[in-house]
Order: C-alpha cells, then sequence, then structure tokens
C-alpha cells in the first residue's frame, strides 16, 4: 500500500440484500396478518426496524476509510467524521466469549469518542483491518 491510497472497508452488499429482503419479507408478512392488529403492529414495527437499519447501509456503505492522513468512521445514523492519525489514541480488537457467543469489535479510540465496528460493518476480519491500520498509521505518523 502507498502512502496516496485510501483503504475503505464497507458493509458487503450481499448483508445489505438480505437486510432489504428480510424486511420486504416481514412487510409482506405484516400485510398478510388478516385482521390480527397485534401481528400487524409487531410485523410492522419489525419490517420498518429493518428497513431503517438497511436504509443505513445504503446511505453510508463505507464505515471505515483510512489513508496517510488519518480516518474517516461513520458517526450516528449516516454521517462521517474525519480524525487525522495524531488525535487517534488506540486501534484494538476486543473480543469477548460469553456462552456460545464469540464476538469481535474493531474500536478506534479517541480523546473524546469511541468508534465499535464488526466484521458486518467493515466486510472483513477485525483483525486484519486493525493491521491494516496500525501499519498505515505507522508509516504516516513518523
Amino acid at each position: 500500500m502507498d502512502g496516496h491510497e485510501v483503504r475503505r472497508w464497507r458493509v458487503p452488499p450481499k448483508v445489505v440484500g438480505a437486510k432489504c429482503a428480510a424486511a420486504a419479507a416481514v412487510a409482506a408478512l405484516a400485510a398478510l396478518s388478516g385482521g390480527d392488529s397485534e401481528r400487524l403492529l409487531l410485523a410492522g414495527v419489525a419490517a420498518l426496524g429493518l428497513a431503517a437499519v438497511a436504509l443505513r447501509d445504503l446511505l453510508a456503505p463505507v464505515r471505515v476509510a483510512a489513508d496517510r492522513d488519518g480516518v474517516t468512521v461513520v458517526t450516528g445514523y449516516a454521517g462521517h467524521r474525519r480524525v487525522p492519525w495524531d488525535a487517534v489514541t488506540a486501534i484494538r480488537v476486543d473480543e469477548r466469549r460469553r456462552l456460545l457467543l464469540h464476538t469481535r469489535m474493531l474500536e478506534i479510540e479517541t480523546a473524546d469518542d469511541l468508534h465499535l465496528f464488526s466484521a458486518f460493518d467493515l466486510g472483513a476480519d477485525v483483525h486484519d483491518v486493525a493491521d491494516d491500520l496500525y501499519h498505515l498509521r505507522a508509516r504516516t505518523t513518523r
């Protein structure tokens, strides 16, 4: 990777498609609920929630981008924040095991914020992304 290259990690299109399909399926279930108002309400809320998550993926598919000057992270619903490398205080992977679940999250920490990303957000293994960020940061902050 040269110093001018921009690296981007984004939500995979298959994941976005799955979320859109799930929202459509649940919306269809709501439409087919007949006269059952409880089922209609539950399915409608679920469809809206899935649609909101899918819309975020469509509006801000790139969750993390990095170049020689710093890193850009998605914030809020679909906003972006540019952070220069000297403002990044830590890049690490948090791993937790509970019962049958094993979660890994990339953490990008600044003095005033902590940005968390999963492999589903990045479309790549969080360890690989952390390594790429370490190397890019090391090359540019010398």
